[in-house]
């Protein structure tokens, strides 16, 4: 029987024998296709991003066939009516001939663009899982990092193919982005001159967003996507706290054949989805917006809504500018413009960047961790995580503050106005009520742990008093709570002599010294219950030891 569990699938084998007569890589082939994979299903939340990615490269390989990256005007004269004979460029010609005259060509360019949402979709939700779940922690801070440029990365993918059709609405997207970069001090007007040749809008910015969104991006991304999953393969797997799930082993199926078949089911279901948006929503109609010309102004635009949120913060920024030495002569500011472009990208971005290593300073833990967290066990990283949320989403929203103001009759002013407040209270109040849901949270599971969970039966005492029965819970939902540990808290005790621990000394030391106290430790452990003095009863009559009368429900 040991020898029949043992034998090498012959699926795995033959190709290992293959390889090894040729190459000597047997072993290599075997370690590799058994390497075992957990099975949760937050962990497939990464491979939308990436099956997104394979589904744009194949689809922006066939619509570069047929785009022409050039701004020189041409006279329309393809099959749609209302634009026969208006100038144009001849990005945006081909790009109408792709939607038009080109046999699936529609179909194509409306899988890259919602495939474009997608990935970026999902690697902010891979994201957010791995920091609420903590497995950013070591030994996987590099591979967070990549995660984090390659979630920068993403977006500036997607400004640059969004602009390239040359419609009218891209063109007004390209328009903010000339006035963020010419703002910048010093650097700005460089910066505009290397983008877009000389004045705006130039005839060179179309031909090198295009270079820079189908090669150089996608060779980095490429590149650095490949890091990534190198990095996941070679380190151990995290997966979610269970019965026999520990720090030196993973729990689950083999690559070949369990997760192999699972990867190529998804693949095929992502792909479905994206082929079925594409085919049945219509996304992105440049027909009906018209060439993008600077005198044109339209209104109701509005994003991809990756970038919904630098929209908002534009919208909801003060027209503040600082005049230098008191003239606009000698230099100005337009902290309008510079504010809100680069601080909340800044402080999303650098925050995620740095927060491994921030918290690592506040806990001092430098063990190893490959079992997660439940988001709840840590209520200050889950509510921290909620906040930033809720940052971005006010500044999301009102990123479409016209749009809201007409639709719902409400003043414009005084949508920008709630906004400016929101931005600030949003947060503050979402950290709050996020941490006391995470505690109620842990109140809850240390109350089953300590009396079970609720049968539906109840039961009346000797002396009257009727009580629900409960009962333990099952096994691996009480291990899944047992996987819980505390936080870790640096050691902050003064010694005898009334001296703190080196590294707590100084001002930098006692607020390091605060924040751990606050962030670490055991906030409610599993074996404080909410209990009522019922807790013995309970389980005594649950394992069948008053035979009062019960009633069921």
């Amino acid at each position: 029987m040991s020898g029949e569990l043992n034998k090498v699938p012959k699926g795995i084998a033959g190709p290992s024998t293959w390889l090894d007569d040729r190459l000597g890589g047997a072993n290599a082939l075997k370690r590799n296709l058994r390497k075992i994979f957990p099975d949760h299903w937050s962990f497939l939340l990464g491979e939308i991003a990436l099956y997104s990615f394979i589904i744009l490269l194949l689809t922006g390989t066939f619509l570069t066939l047929w785009f022409n990256p050039s701004m020189t005007e041409v006279a329309y004269d393809g099959p749609y009516a209302p634009l026969k004979g208006v100038m144009m460029s001849e990005a945006y010609a081909s790009a109408l001939e792709i939607s038009f005259e080109v046999r699936g060509g529609l179909l194509m360019r409306q899988m890259h663009h919602w495939a474009a949402l997608l990935f970026v979709a999902g690697m902010t939700v891979h994201m957010l899982r791995v920091f609420f779940t903590g497995a950013y922690r070591k030994p996987r801070e590099i591979n967070w990092l990549i995660g984090v440029l390659l979630l920068s990365l993403a977006l500036v993918e997607g400004l640059t193919g969004y602009s390239l059709p040359d419609d009218l609405l891209s063109g007004a997207g390209l328009r903010i982005t000339e006035g963020v970069a010419i703002s910048l001090p010093l650097v700005g007007t460089y910066i505009t001159f290397f983008l877009f040749g000389g004045e705006y809008p130039g005839e060179d910015i179309i031909p090198r967003f295009y270079s820079l969104h189908i090669l150089l991006i996608p060779g980095i991304l490429l590149a650095l996507i490949s890091a990534h999953m190198v990095l996941m393969w070679v380190q151990k797997h995290t997966q979610m706290p269970g019965k026999s799930r520990t720090n030196t082993n993973v729990v689950g199926a083999p690559f070949y054949p369990a997760f192999m078949a699972k990867a190529g089911a998804y693949f095929l279901f992502t792909l479905g989805v994206i082929a079925g948006l594409a085919t049945f929503v219509q996304i992105n109609p440049i027909w009906l917006f018209g060439p993008y010309t600077p005198a044109d102004i339209s209104a109701g635009s509005q994003p991809d809504w990756y970038m919904g949120f630098l929209e908002g913060s534009l919208r909801l920024m003060p027209p503040w500018e600082w005049n230098l030495f008191g003239t606009a002569h000698a230099g100005t500011l337009p902290l309008s413009v510079i504010i809100p472009a680069l601080v909340p990208l800044g402080l999303v971005m650098t925050g995620l960047a740095l927060y491994p290593f921030l918290e690592q300073w506040v806990t001092g833990d430098r063990r190893e961790h490959h079992v997660a967290d439940r988001p709840r066990n840590n209520p200050h990283r889950t509510a921290i995580g909620i906040a930033a949320m809720t940052f971005y989403g006010v500044l999301w929203l009102l990123g479409a503050n016209d749009e809201i103001a007409a639709n719902f009759h409400i003043s414009l002013n005084w949508t920008t106005y709630i906004g400016r407040a929101l931005v600030f209270v949003g947060p503050a109040l979402a950290y709050l009520i996020t941490y006391r849901m995470c505690l109620g949270l842990q109140r809850s599971d240390a109350a089953i742990i300590s009396h079970g969970v609720e049968s539906g039966v109840i039961k009346r005492l000797p002396h009257g008093e009727f009580i629900e029965v409960h009962t333990p819970p099952a096994d691996d939902i009480e291990a899944h709570m047992r996987g819980k540990q505390p936080v870790l808290m640096l050691p902050v005790k003064e010694d005898r002599a009334g001296i703190p621990p080196k590294g707590m000394r100084g001002p930098l030391g006692k607020l390091r010294a605060r924040m751990s106290r606050a962030y670490g430790g055991e906030k409610i452990p599993l074996d404080d219950g909410h209990g009522h003095g019922h807790g013995d009863e309970h389980a005594a009559i649950g394992s069948g030891g008053d035979d009062d009368r019960s009633l069921t429900h």
